[in-house]
This record gives C-alpha cells, structure tokens and sequence, in this order.
C-alpha cells in the first residue's frame, strides 16, 4: 500500500495533482482511492489531497491515511506541510516549495508569517526533508498555475532518487506522468505542464 498526501491552499492545483497520481495508479491495474479535504477554499483556507494506492494487489478501503502512514507528503505550501506532519511516518518523505502563502489568521497575529520559520521546523524534526526553489522554476516557466506540476514532478525525482529508498522507488516515475498528464489536464495547458515536467527533469 502507498499512501500520499498533497497539501496546499486553495487554488494552488492540489486536488488536479491528486487526480494525476490516482489516474497513473490505475494506469498500472491497481487499486486507488482519493479524498479531498477543504476548508474555505475558495478564500484561501487549506486544501488537503489523499491519494491511497494498492500497489501490490491489495484492496483498498479507505480513502484516509491513518497518523503516520504517508509515504510522501507533497507540501505545496510550508506551513501547510507542517500541518499535515503527523500523517508522515518514519521513513517517509514530506517536499516542500520554499514559498508561502500567509494563512488568512496571520493577519491577526503580532508576527508575521514567515515560511523558512515553518522549513525550519520541518527540518529540525529529523525527518527526509527536500525543499522545492519553486519560484525560481516557475519564474522559468512564466506562471505560477503550474507549480502543482512542478511540485509533483520534483517529488517523484526524490522517491525515484536511488540513495533514498522510499516505497515509492520505482513504482511511478516521470515518464508515467507524462503520459498520463494529457488526460487530466485543460488541452490549453497541456504544452505548459509538459514544459513544466521538461524543465524539473533538466533541472534535476
């Protein structure tokens, strides 16, 4: 079983990054299951993706991970990262974007929000941590609407990273998004996401 979680503020394209992952999941004949979990999402509250995947055969069912079962966590926000922490276990991996997006609450905080406070305290926690320049990349790409993209791809290098072993290793890769990506995405974007996946490989 392998367990994934996206998370992110509302519009930043995790649940289409979600969509991706499950559709290459039953590419390959397994099992999946997803969930989305959104709060206010339209003003910028938090949005959350699960993506549960039978890799080996198995049924899956339920759409949830329980605490401490990620396999990899996808942050496309810091502070939302260390808000889905404690669903990553051990051995997992959390990849973050360095950039973040202020939550509508730290307006009424003294201090203000600053994300490399949050990278911080994701990395001090011991765990296999990989921060994302994604402002950098999608400076390259001219738009910030791909940074789902980016973070996926970003993310599917580390656990296909061969001195991490990760129970992802192996199991997706790019060139399996890549295929896939034409049948989840806007046929206008299409030429933009693919550049994106260009650029992260070229990158990496």
């Amino acid at each position: 079983m392998i367990n994934i979680s996206l998370a992110g503020i509302g519009g930043q394209g995790s649940v289409l990054a979600a969509k991706i992952l499950a559709e290459t999941a039953r590419s390959k004949g397994w099992q999946v299951r997803t969930a989305e979990t959104t709060g206010m999402a339209q003003r910028g509250g938090n949005v959350m993706s699960h993506v549960r995947m039978g890799d080996e055969g198995e049924e899956v069912f339920s759409p949830l991970p329980a605490q401490a079962s990620d396999d990899l966590i996808i942050a496309l926000e810091p502070g939302e990262g260390l808000r889905a922490f404690s669903l990553l276990k051990p051995q997992g991996l959390l990849v973050t974007a360095s950039s973040g997006v202020a939550p509508v609450v730290s307006s009424f905080k003294a201090a203000p929000y600053n994300p490399s406070d949050m990278i911080a305290r994701l990395q001090e926690s011991g765990a296999h941590i990989v921060v994302v320049d994604d402002e950098h990349l999608c400076s390259e790409l001219g738009s910030r609407k791909v940074l789902n993209i980016v973070m996926l791809a970003k993310s599917l290098l580390a656990v296909n990273d061969p001195t991490y072993q990760n129970a992802l290793c192996g199991k997706i890769t790019l060139e399996d998004m890549r295929e896939i990506l034409p049948l989840c995405v806007k046929e206008r974007f299409v030429s933009l996401n693919l550049r994106a996946l260009d650029l992260v490989e070229q990158s990496a």
